[in-house]
């Protein structure tokens, strides 16, 4: 895997950004009906000139949540795709800073040249393709639907890639007339995290896909390729710069610094008063009253049912139901709740798009005080109850703790085929807890995400309950620290799943017989290994985990979803390196000895 040190850059980064944010506050041609004030970090007028140091770069304080107006800034989510603008629906008039922005560019071709058809054609063509490397490559745990397989290969390296760019974000009227000062935001560098970025999560890279291999391991004879690029930024350290759409705009303008002369439109609809106000909230309560001392007995069957709220607290659907998943995929969801969107395109977690996959899941674990990763591979098709449509995830003989899921709509309707699509969905569901269950507190847990009017954001709630004792118990959590990086706009609550509390993750982050890498040390092994942007030495296993004990299971999952290899005399005993998530299959998850590796250098542990 390919580490550099650009240390060095960040003294041009933030000249170059203040350079521009000088470069923002020139006078431009406004309407004269309106106002012509700067709403970029802050509000000078155009002839005045701005602070450019450090200290004024500041990004502001997220609104709390609860009701909007036009003048709450809300975070604004475009999508730019082979060069076109995907249009977008906005609120009149709203004020808006910039916090997602996915670019996509594709080719497809019958020749395997990686992704080197990129720096020839696309959207792309004029960038600097130099130093772009192959890093690493995975199949997809599924067929085709003609039973061939899918690989993926993963690009990095590129300059344009590595180095810093900017956005200038401009609105302008049906003649193409700038209608207000534009808003800058930076793409950051790769192989730092400064004060200075607008954006948590930054993430540049290609992906070559050859989508007819004649099985999970061969390629051999394959003539259908696809090369893609992508830009993946979101997840805004602040509302500041933000800006007011004039009621003139009917697009953005967005310039890319490495695309200069030749700028994407964005196209806009100002909706008037629409229907729901941004922002998103989840109730999520018992219908299952518990008994007297405010338990519940093992094996008792309990339901629960969530509502789903906007900001200022109205519903965004009707009492008892959910729209059905045709419903969503017909595009007939106005209110902007989100179901899986799997065969919308694919995902891969790190190298793209996880945040567009927006499946609504509900679960239950406990008790809390014996939960832990579950390292059993879950075939939901297996697993699940037909009657039910809950998938058992873990069972207290097999994992020592109880956990179920389900999806919402159910994944008998989701996987049943366009005929099930059409089964109304609810916001009711039953769980019923094994007669063996432990006593302590259980979580039932939702996670889910909205889309609407330009705005997209995660949201979870987490209900506790007391099974068979009244008694409150915790989850023993061996890792911590996290808020030293994820905070701002990285902080768990804006980020993911909206979800702050650690402890609730494990029954929906499990390997997947279709996704082994669910589990969620794998996830946070490769993500932070690949990321370039970690704080702290990698091989600085204190720097989130908290006891030694916490790093002495070995497996190949838990070290290969870090590291990319191992010694020879290791591939003698487990075999290859087979999958960069885990290193192999299902065996992955196998505890490979209680005598070895009970430290690793320079862990701090």
């Amino acid at each position: 895997m390919k580490s550099s040190n650009r240390f060095g850059r960040y003294e041009v980064t933030g000249r170059a950004l203040t350079m521009l944010i000088a470069l923002a506050a020139a006078p431009v041609a406004c309407d004269p009906h309106e106002q012509g004030t700067s709403e970029l970090l802050g509000e000078p007028t155009a002839n005045e000139p701005i602070n450019t140091s450090e200290s004024a770069l500041s990004w502001g304080s997220f609104p709390e949540n609860g009701p909007t107006d036009e003048d709450t800034p809300i975070g604004l989510a475009f999508e730019i795709d082979n060069g076109v603008g995907v249009p977008l629906r906005v609120r009149r008039g709203q004020r808006f800073y910039i916090n997602q922005i996915d670019i996509r560019t594709a080719i497809d071709t019958t020749t395997d040249e990686g992704v080197d058809g990129l720096s020839q054609s696309g959207d792309f063509a004029d960038f600097d393709w130099d130093g772009v490397e192959f890093e690493e490559e995975s199949f997809v745990g599924q067929p085709n639907a003609d039973g061939t397989f899918s690989r993926r290969r993963f690009y990095r390296g590129a300059d344009w890639m590595e180095d810093p760019s900017f956005f200038v974000v401009e609105q302008i009227d049906a003649g193409g007339h700038t209608l207000a000062l534009p808003v800058v935001v930076g793409t950051g560098l790769e192989h730092i995290r400064t004060t200075l970025d607008s954006f948590f999560i930054r993430r540049l890279r290609a992906i070559q896909w050859t989508n007819d291999c004649v099985s999970p391991t061969s390629c051999d004879g394959a003539s259908a390729y696809e090369e893609e690029a992508l830009v993946e930024l979101r997840s805004a350290n602040g509302p500041n710069p933000n800006f007011k759409l004039r009621p003139a705009a009917t697009a953005l303008r967005v310039t890319w610094s490495l695309k200069p002369d030749d700028a994407y439109l964005v196209p806009l609809e100002q909706v008037s008063s629409p229907e729901w106000d941004y922002g998103f909230d989840i109730e999520l309560d018992a219908v299952t009253a518990p008994a007297p001392d405010g338990t519940y007995a093992p094996g008792q069957a309990v339901t629960f049912q969530f509502t789903m709220l906007d900001g200022a607290g109205n519903r965004l659907h009707a009492p008892g139901t959910m729209p059905s998943y045709a419903d969503f995929l017909a595009g007939e969801v106005d209110s902007g709740i989100q179901y899986w969107r799997a065969s919308a395109e694919p995902y891969v977690t790190y190298y793209r798009r996880k945040h567009r996959e927006k499946q609504i899941q509900l679960a239950i674990m406990g008790p809390m005080q014996e939960t832990g990763p579950i390292y059993d591979v879950v075939d939901i098709f297996q697993r699940i109850d037909f009657q039910t449509g809950v998938v058992s995830v873990a069972s207290p003989e097999q994992n020592g703790f109880y956990a179920a899921a389900t999806g919402v709509p159910s994944y008998l309707s989701i996987f049943g085929g366009p005929s099930a699509w059409e089964l109304p969905s609810t916001d009711t569901w039953t769980f019923t807890l094994p007669p063996d269950a432990e006593p302590g507190t259980y979580y039932v847990v939702l996670k889910a995400r909205r889309s609407y009017l330009g705005e997209d954001i995660p949201k979870s709630q987490v209900l506790a309950i007391q099974v068979g004792s009244p008694t409150p118990t915790s989850p023993a959590l061996d890792t911590g620290g996290c808020g030293n990086c994820h905070k701002k706009g990285g902080s768990f609550a804006r980020t993911v799943h909206g979800l702050e509390n650690r402890g609730a993750c494990t029954t929906c982050h499990v390997p997947l017989s279709f996704e082994l890498e669910g589990p969620v040390y794998v996830r946070t092994h490769f993500i932070h290994s690949r990321s370039n942007r970690f704080d702290a030495p990698l091989s600085s296993c204190s720097s989130c985990h908290q006891t030694a004990e916490g790093i002495q299971r070995t497996s190949k999952s838990a070290c290969l979803s870090c590291h990319d290899s191992y010694p020879q005399s290791h591939v003698e005993a487990y075999g290859p390196v087979k999958d960069m998530f885990i290193g192999g299959g299902a065996e992955s998850f196998q505890q490979c000895t209680n005598a070895c590796h009970t430290s690793h250098p320079g862990s701090g542990l």
